[in-house]
């Protein structure tokens, strides 16, 4: 593994202006994901070797996280999973969250990886992952999944690159339609977790807003509302062991009596970016389920999806995650 610098932020402000300094700089927290990259010394036409390295850990208050009745839940980028899985105010107001957070990796990486990270978090590709493979996605001219092995990859709004987003709190936040705030060069702003993420349709080269000195400061989501039905499912190949999403989803129902008003269903493992059944939603909006509903939101949901030599598979675990999401929520 080559030297890097390090370089310890004492504010926000003073991390933007670090990165700013340094083009080839990288932002680091928990570190589970980055130190890898550097330790594979992953480059490509346009993904530089990380030089300096600075830390946002020492960064005051920056794992808090708070609750109010008025202002809802906001959780520090820093905070670590497996205190997000296990904070009180969490757990009691938003059991979706907590759930999600307590899926990833193993306790003892939940316990090191942040909220900011697992949300940042570069795609799984193992052709983006490897050196040798100059995709799309590092600058390069070929995406390589498309001919090559894609059992893992995008069956949705692939086109260039057929990455998919690895992150299991991401569906939920934008189930409960969080607010992300970030640190910039100019200043503050807050950007919606409904345009927070970039597929490679508008840029192949990024996966989310943060620009190069960008760095997320926290996350933000409104009061819970006591006409809220969830649920949250993660399948994996191996399991209850340690493996990346091959689709889950996050799906929060508010109800009027026994009739839809309204439904926010996110998927995650299926499309480059958490990807929001929008098509599904309608089908239920206003409306009485029952099984036959909502077998027939997850087709709905799925007519656009184009699956590749190896992932037709996933399409089947996508409607039956959607129609067992808007079930149970119900129940």
């Amino acid at each position: 593994m080559r030297e890097v610098g390090y370089i310890a932020a004492r504010s926000w402000r003073d991390a933007v202006s670090t990165l700013s300094k340094y083009p080839t700089a990288k932002p680091i927290a928990g570190g589970s994901d980055l130190l890898g990259w550097i330790k594979e010394e992953i480059i490509g036409p346009k993904e530089p070797m990380w030089e300096t390295l600075v830390d946002l850990r020492t960064i005051s208050d920056s794992a808090a996280i708070r609750y109010s009745q008025r202002e809802g839940l906001r959780i520090g980028a820093l905070a670590t999973l497996s205190a997000i899985e296990s904070a009180p105010d969490v757990v009691a107001n938003y059991p979706l969250l907590a759930k999600a957070a307590g899926v990833p990796a193993s306790p003892n990486i939940r316990n090191v990886g942040t909220l900011g990270g697992n949300i940042n978090q570069r795609p799984r590709c193992w052709y983006l992952r490897v050196a040798e493979f100059a995709c799309y996605k590092k600058g390069g001219d070929f995406c390589f999944a498309v001919t090559g092995k894609n059992e893992y990859h995008a069956i949705l709004e692939g086109e260039l690159c057929y990455i998919v987003h690895p992150s299991d709190v991401a569906p939920a936040l934008l189930a409960l339609d969080a607010k992300a705030r970030i640190q910039t060069p100019q200043g503050e702003k807050t950007v919606p977790f409904s345009e927070y993420f970039i597929g490679p349709r508008q840029d192949v080269l990024r996966e989310n807003v943060l620009q190069h000195s960008d760095v997320l400061i926290d996350i933000s989501i409104p009061p819970p509302n006591a006409n809220h039905r969830w649920y949250y499912q993660k399948v994996q190949n191996r399991g209850e062991t340690y493996d990346f999403a091959i689709v889950n989803i996050a799906t929060v129902l508010t109800m009027k009596g026994d009739t839809v008003e309204d439904s926010r269903i996110v998927l995650s493992g299926v499309a480059p970016t958490p990807w929001r059944a929008t098509a599904a939603e309608a089908v239920i909006k206003g409306k009485r389920v029952d099984e036959a509903l909502a077998r027939q939101a997850a087709d709905q949901a799925m007519l656009r999806a184009r699956p590749m030599s190896d992932n037709a598979y996933k399409v089947d675990v996508a409607k039956t995650l959607i129609r067992r999401s808007i079930l149970e929520a119900v129940a």
